[in-house]
């Protein structure tokens, strides 16, 4: 009786394993397996999939596995949803099913490594920003992806002379005071390389909380040597030191008073980069006019602006972004040689019946904009008008210390007008200059700059005293106090301290991160 009970069973248990279907560990739909063989044969992967007759077909390499899903050693196949670099997403590392029991026949050798997170798979790590890909074999798939981000926040109260003043024709135009505080600028740059570690991109979020305004930009370059570089999209004409490195680490909390009235601005375009020599740079760009961030191609006229800069520096590198301080304390004097050149032929970007243009980039030395009705004859409008900027720069730094200063030149000629003006030409010209030293080494730093500016209507001046203060001793974390004295301000620009028309004190407090 016993041994036809044991037969039984062991009818019963084949009947069931030969009609047991064969379904994934995926949820996938099951369908009847094979017949069992008299021998038991290697699993031919997940599921139970027919073998293809004819020779084994090798895996197609999948030009995104080195960053989205590496097979594991020793698996071939996609990876299942259980795969080790998958277990940490679906909170299952340590799943009984997978890593108990004994191994059936012919299945892979469990991987005794740890598994590694997504993190680690994507390459993220810090290296002058967030990287947040970077392919384990960039001669196979060539891509890096960079986040970096700069925020500034800053407090601004003027204490104004008088809420008017009176232009080169005499009339009256108002000042207005301020009193806030503002997220001046914030930029989110993501940058790297694909296809080729020598194609490189960038884009550019740029906000600023004063002016109410986002722009998105960005750019590209390939990278010939280091002597040539050549680059498209968006960037500021190398007119003006403070165009050529940033705005991160100026002399003072933004650009001088001169600085900002002298300097073109940012435009789209191509332009070169490089280091012929050893200590000898150069930036030279063609863009579409001195300043088209927030111009339509539809108001841009045919002509274009040109744009050049060349500087030397003969004792050593000079900065990061030639940074005006001396954060890093150079053991050995450095020096900075420099000058630059823009010409462009500027159109108001705006038809002359609208008393006030678009192009909002060049002033008189009165404070008044160059390109609205009335600026040069009352109810007379210049339309077209050729710019030319010259600057010379030059710094020290040694030990903490630092000295910097540049002179401009401008002339503005060639006008089309729609009416007689008593000028065909103005120049102006001027300087900004400024001393800093670390009273302690890499954490705070006491400064003084001033800037002139002697105009064919008026002349004007600043002078301004602070502090850098470095709390976490790196150019990351930065906060900044000035106090300033503006005499009859020749330019207005809502991003910095300076109104057009401006006399009085300037008190201002600011804190930026950069990482």
């Amino acid at each position: 009786m016993q041994s036809l009970r044991r037969r039984i069973t062991a009818a019963a248990l084949a009947g069931i394993l030969v009609a047991a279907p064969s379904g994934t560990a995926n949820g996938q739909v099951p369908t009847p397996a094979a017949p069992v063989a008299a021998s038991p044969a290697a699993p031919t992967g997940r599921g139970a999939a027919t073998p293809v007759p004819g020779p084994p077909i090798s895996p197609v390499p999948n030009p995104t596995d080195s960053f989205l899903g590496p097979p594991v050693a020793g698996v071939t196949g996609p990876p299942g949803p259980f795969a080790p670099f998958l277990r940490e997403v679906i909170g299952r590392p340590n799943d009984p099913a997978l890593v108990s029991g004994p191994a059936p026949a012919g299945a892979c050798p469990p991987s005794i490594a740890p598994a590694q997170t997504v993190a680690e798979r994507l390459g993220t790590y810090y290296k002058n920003g967030f990287v947040l890909v970077d392919t384990p074999d960039p001669d196979r798939v060539p891509f890096r992806l960079v986040a970096r981000n700069f925020a500034q926040i800053r407090f601004t109260n003027t204490q104004l002379d008088s809420l008017e003043f009176v232009d080169h024709l005499g009339r009256t135009r108002p000042v207005d005071p301020r009193n806030d505080i503002s997220f001046n600028r914030d930029l989110l740059v993501l940058s790297g390389y694909a296809f080729d570690p020598k194609m490189q991109y960038n884009v550019v979020i740029w906000s600023s909380g004063s002016l109410a305004s986002v722009v998105v930009a960005g750019g590209l370059t390939y990278q010939f040597s280091e002597s040539f570089n050549l680059s498209g999209g968006y960037n500021g004409l190398p007119g003006s030191r403070s165009l050529i490195g940033n705005f991160k680490d100026l002399a003072g909390i933004d650009r001088s008073m001169a600085d900002t009235f002298f300097r073109p601005g940012f435009t789209q375009g191509v332009w070169a980069t490089g280091e012929p020599v050893d200590g000898l740079y150069y930036n030279v760009m063609v863009g579409n006019s001195l300043n088209t961030l927030q111009i339509g191609a539809g108001k841009i006229d045919a002509n274009l602006a040109y744009s050049g800069s060349v500087w030397w520096e003969p004792l050593g590198s000079y900065g990061p972004a030639e940074a005006y301080n001396d954060f890093e304390k150079h053991a050995d004097p450095v020096i900075r040689l420099g000058t630059s050149l823009t010409r462009a032929r500027e159109d108001r970007f705006t038809d002359s019946s609208k008393t006030a243009p678009d192009n909002i980039q060049i002033h008189n030395s009165d404070g008044t904009l160059f390109f609205e009705t009335g600026s040069l004859a009352p109810g007379v409008t210049v339309l077209l008008a050729d710019y030319t900027m010259w600057a010379l720069d030059a710094g020290f730094k040694y030990e903490g210390l630092a000295l910097n200063g540049q002179y401009y030149f401008r002339w503005l000629n060639n006008f089309r007008t729609d009416g007689p003006v008593p000028q065909s030409s103005t120049f102006d010209h001027g300087f900004e200059a400024s001393a800093g030293y670390f009273v302690v080494p890499q954490k705070c730093e006491l400064y003084a700059r001033t800037s002139f500016v002697f105009g064919a209507f008026r002349d004007s001046h600043e002078y301004c005293w602070g502090f850098n203060w470095y709390p976490l001793e790196n150019r990351g974390v930065r906060v900044v106090g000035e106090v300033g004295r503006i005499e009859q301000s020749p330019v207005g620009n809502i991003i910095t301290p300076y109104r057009a028309g401006q006399s009085g004190w300037m008190y201002l407090l600011q804190a930026q991160l950069d990482f």
